[in-house]
């Protein structure tokens, strides 16, 4: 019994959770900018970044922050402008070309064309594996609907759960996960950040990471 104990308790991974005000880590220049601006708003009962338009993928880095396994939340905010609405999450940065994102496209949240419904979570892993590539040579597997669908000009719930050799996305609470992969890329850890794609901005807020140690 003594040895059971010893195992429940000690082959149990331990999480360290911690929450983060984005508009405080701005205002005390404790953020990278890569490609995109981004400006602190307070709007009903959130405040976040708002990240700027413009052509290419951009990000805002957390300076100083690292993440491996664990689980990243937050809430998004991007819109129903087919093609002008990529939103997401950067992690395992090594630098700017170079790690894993998952992000979505609220315009094919509610879309009615279902081959534009299954392309609504994405993920990728730079430089090796943009989305355009996994959709060529691995077509259905890297991308999936959003289940359950939010509205596309909504804020909407992400919970992003990062294994060893798996991502698996969960949206709006939802109990079963809208993707699940395998990750392609093996870093153990790097920089994690918020992400938008080609001609694309965004709001984030409510920043929750659960580091796996």
């Amino acid at each position: 019994m003594r040895n059971l104990l010893f195992l429940l308790l000690f082959s149990t991974p331990v999480l360290a959770q911690q929450s983060y005000s984005l508009a405080d880590l701005q205002r005390k220049g404790a953020t990278q900018a890569y490609n995109r601006t981004a400006a602190v708003f307070t709007e009903n009962d959130r405040t976040g970044l708002q990240l700027n338009e413009q052509p290419n993928a951009g990000a805002i880095w957390l300076s100083g922050e690292t993440f491996g396994e664990g689980t990243i939340e937050l809430d998004i905010q991007g819109n129903d402008r087919l093609q002008r609405s990529f939103v997401g999450v950067a992690f395992h940065v090594q630098d700017s070309t170079h790690y894993e994102a998952i992000y979505f496209r609220p315009f094919n949240f509610r879309a009615t064309d279902p081959v534009r419904k299954i392309h609504a979570v994405q993920y990728i892993a730079l430089p090796q594996y943009d989305w355009d590539v996994l959709r060529t040579n691995r077509p259905g597997e890297f991308e999936k609907a959003a289940n359950p669908a939010p509205d596309p000009n909504a804020w909407f719930h992400a919970r992003i759960e990062v294994g060893e050799k798996e991502v698996r996305v969960f949206v709006d609470r939802a109990t079963s996960p809208s993707l699940t992969v395998p990750r392609l890329l093996h870093e153990k850890s790097g920089g994690i950040g918020l992400w938008v794609g080609n001609q694309s901005g965004g709001k984030f807020a409510n920043l929750t990471i659960e580091r796996k140690k």
